[in-house]
C-alpha cells in the first residue's frame, strides 16, 4: 500500500518555502483530512512546540497518522549540521534530532535527515566530513532502535548541499554505517537536477528505499510540472514500494489548489498500483 501524506510547516523562517499548509496546524490538519490525505509530514522549530499526546489526538480527530517529521527547522534557524567540523555544533545538531526521534517514535513516524546532514566546506576534506556524518548517522541509529523508529536520510541537489546529492551516493554512504535504522528519501524534485534517469535511480536504491517526496520538477505539486508521472508510478510498482508519497511542495496555486493537485495525482497515478494488490 502507497499511502499519501501532505506537509505542515509551523517554522516561521520556511514561510514560503516548499510546505503545502503553513502555521497553522489545527487548519492544516482539518484540510488534510477533508481532501482526503492518509497522514501529514511536520516541520517543526523543534520537538517540544506540542506535546506527543496532543499530536496524538489532533491526528486522530482528523482521522490522519504523522507519515514523518522533518529536522530542517535545526539548520535553518540554528546552522547546526551533523558534519560540522566543530564539535559543540555536531552535539547540538544530534541533540536537536535525537529529541525529534523521542517524539517521532510516540507517533510511530520517522524523522528526516536532509539539510542538518551539512556540506563540505571550503579547504575541508570531503573523506574527513563524510566521516562526521557517518558518525552522526551511527549516533541516531542507535537512537532510532532504541526507541523503535527510524530515519531517512534525503539526498538534495546540487545546490543545496555538495555532500550526497544523488541515490546511489545515498546507498554508497548508507553501506557505511553501521545501522539498519536510516533508509533513503527520494525527493522528485532533487532527483529531476541530479539524476540520469529517476526511474533507474529509484530501481537501483530500492533495497534502502523508505519514502517519497511526491513533487514535480519545479517544485510545485506532482502533476504542475514536467516529470513523467506515469513513468515514476509504474516504478514505484515495479519494485514493489511500499510507504508513503508526501507533497513537500510550494502552496501553488494556493494551500488548497496545491492539496487538491497533489489528491488528483495521487488518485490518478498511485491509487490504481493499490487497487492492482487488492
Amino acid at each position: 500500500m502507497i499511502r499519501s501524506s501532505v506537509t505542515i510547516s509551523l517554522v516561521p523562517e520556511a514561510r514560503g518555502g516548499p510546505f503545502v499548509f503553513q502555521e497553522d496546524l489545527g487548519d492544516g490538519l482539518e484540510k488534510a483530512s477533508a481532501m482526503g490525505f492518509d497522514a501529514v509530514e511536520l516541520f517543526l522549530p523543534s520537538a517540544e512546540t506540542i506535546a506527543p499526546v496532543q499530536l496524538r489526538r489532533l491526528l486522530s480527530d482528523n482521522g490522519l497518522t504523522l507519515s514523518a517529521l522533518g529536522t530542517g527547522a535545526g539548520y535553518l534557524t540554528h546552522g547546526w549540521t551533523l558534519c560540522n567540523r566543530e564539535d559543540q555544533v555536531r552535539q547540538r545538531a544530534r541533540r536537536f534530532i535525537t529529541e525529534m526521534v523521542y517524539l517521532g517514535a510516540e507517533l510511530q513516524a520517522p524523522v528526516i535527515i536532509g539539510s542538518m546532514k551539512g556540506s563540505v566546506g571550503k579547504g575541508e576534506d570531503r573523506r574527513t566530513i563524510q566521516g562526521l556524518l557517518i558518525e552522526g548517522l551511527e549516533f541516531l541509529g542507535e537512537r532510532a532502535q532504541e526507541t523503535g523508529t527510524g530515519l531517512l536520510l534525503e539526498p538534495l541537489n546540487r545546490y543545496e548541499t555538495n555532500l550526497v546529492n544523488r541515490l546511489q551516493e545515498g546507498v554508497a554512504l548508507l553501506d557505511k554505517v553501521k545501522s539498519s535504522r536510516v533508509q533513503l528519501l527520494a525527493d522528485l524534485f532533487h532527483m529531476n537536477i541530479e539524476e540520469e534517469s529517476i526511474p533507474d535511480a529509484l530501481r537501483q536504491s530500492r533495497s534502502y528505499l523508505g519514502y517519497v517526496h511526491f513533487v514535480d520538477s519545479n517544485r510545485r505539486p506532482a502533476g504542475f510540472g514536467h516529470l513523467n508521472l506515469s513513468e515514476i508510478a509504474s516504478t514505484l510498482r515495479e519494485i514493489r514500494y511500499e510507504g508513503f508519497v508526501s507533497a513537500e511542495a510550494f502552496p501553488y496555486p494556493s494551500p488548497e489548489g496545491a492539496a487538491e493537485k497533489t489528491m488528483e495525482s495521487y488518485n490518478r497515478f498511485i491509487q490504481p498500483i493499490n487497487q492492482e494488490e487488492n
